[in-house]
């Protein structure tokens, strides 16, 4: 089928553009693993030295402060955001923050599960941010600082006070290793191993800060909490979660692949480095998206458009004159088209979403790959219309 844009010759050598799991580390392979305990109990010495060497790598790749601790917790990010609401929340109001499907999410749980009567919610469609300047950080605070469905984020901390009274908990999957966090604004920050870094599921990181700890050993909750969510004995913060031991069996084999990547992460150079690395994807799609009018930044404002889950909206008028089953099986269209010829596997829209494209720009993504999928874009449109119109013929 003939398209105004010719077929491209290049192709991408990683095809793998997914947002969760993310795409491994330029040339990772099985081998890298092959210092694994495989068969060993995590309790064992070698075990507990690999789970703190994670902590250890954790820490000073990401900045985070000597006093804040960082545990490894089960059931990858969501566990660890159910682990800091149901363990901190109920001691005061709270504001709940929610511009997409994760962070919706966490209001269902606070709302319909912990059953909380003082709660603010503060929503926006996706592609915007709620009004930050009304929320009132003298209750507990709970938002996601890059929506991972949205490719919205937070600009920075700056809308965080320094003498707030309550919590503020992070739910940061898709920005740790990708975006600059003041950890000093940040109460308790979780994220997951498969996002940034390209480890594999679920295994979760909880930090907390000081206060956290504090409020945890002064308030009990008044449900009963699972095992696996207990961070205190005796009114006592349970010190050892944050020093490798964990509450549940963690897959070695896993944590040792979590440790490959915090390797390569510090030999690029650090945080600084991850981060120069996604904003370089990103600008390929952006510039991209500039040049073509068929395609537009679900994020309605450049500033707050993610580096690393970035969302894209179809906007040519006569697709976007379709109703929206139309237009989601357009995109849907689209998709396919990519990955049958190879070119970008799992990049479309998350299911609660607008329909369009994700494309995951983080740091294990090579820039030269981003820019060999660009003309794949257009062609795949083309021809994905093109098909449309034979159709309605």
């Amino acid at each position: 089928m003939a398209t105004a844009t010719a077929k491209p010759d290049l192709r991408p050598n990683n095809t793998h553009f997914s947002s969760g799991p993310c795409s491994k580390r330029p040339g990772w392979s099985l081998e890298a693993l092959s210092d694994a305990p495989l068969g060993r109990s995590h309790r064992a010495k070698v075990g507990k030295a690999k789970l703190k060497q994670a902590i250890d790598l954790t820490r000073e790749i990401l900045d985070v402060p000597a006093d804040y601790r960082i545990g490894i917790v089960p059931a990858s990010d969501t566990g660890a955001v159910e682990m800091a609401l149901w363990s901190l929340l109920g001691e005061r109001g709270v504001d709940m923050l929610a511009w997409e499907s994760f962070g919706a999410g966490w209001v269902t749980d606070v709302v319909k599960q912990l059953k909380l009567k003082d709660v603010r919610k503060f929503e926006a469609d996706y592609g915007l941010l709620p009004n930050l300047a009304e929320v009132d950080f003298d209750r507990d605070v709970v938002f996601t600082w890059n929506g991972t469905t949205s490719g919205v984020r937070v600009e920075n901390a700056d809308f965080i006070p320094a003498d707030r009274k309550g919590l503020t908990i992070c739910d940061a999957t898709s920005a740790a290793f990708a975006q600059d966090m003041d950890f000093s604004k940040l109460d308790v920050v979780t994220f997951s191993w498969q996002k940034v870094l390209g480890g594999e599921g679920g295994h979760g990181m909880l930090i907390l800060s000081p206060r956290a700890v504090e409020r945890l050993e002064s308030y009990v909750p008044a449900w009963p909490l699972p095992k696996i969510f207990r961070m205190t004995k005796g009114g006592k913060l349970i010190e050892g979660i944050f020093t490798g031991e964990t509450i549940n069996t963690p897959s070695m084999l896993c944590v040792e692949d979590y440790l490959d990547a915090l390797n390569w992460a510090k030999s690029l150079g650090g945080l600084k480095a991850l981060t120069a690395r996604a904003d370089a994807n990103a600008k390929v799609i952006f510039d991209f998206v500039a040049a073509n009018d068929w395609i537009a930044n679900l994020a309605v404002k450049d500033e707050t458009r993610s580096n690393t889950s970035v969302c894209l909206k179809i906007v040519d008028p006569a697709i976007a004159a379709l109703d929206a089953d139309a237009q989601a099986a357009f995109a849907k269209g689209l998709v396919s088209i990519l990955e049958k010829e190879g070119v970008a596997l799992d990049i479309g829209a998350y299911r609660d979403a607008p329909s369009g494209l994700r494309i995951w720009a983080g740091a294990t993504i090579e820039t030269a790959d981003m820019q060999a999928l660009m003309p794949w874009l257009s062609w795949a449109f083309e021809t994905q219309k093109a098909a449309l119109s034979k159709a309605a013929a």
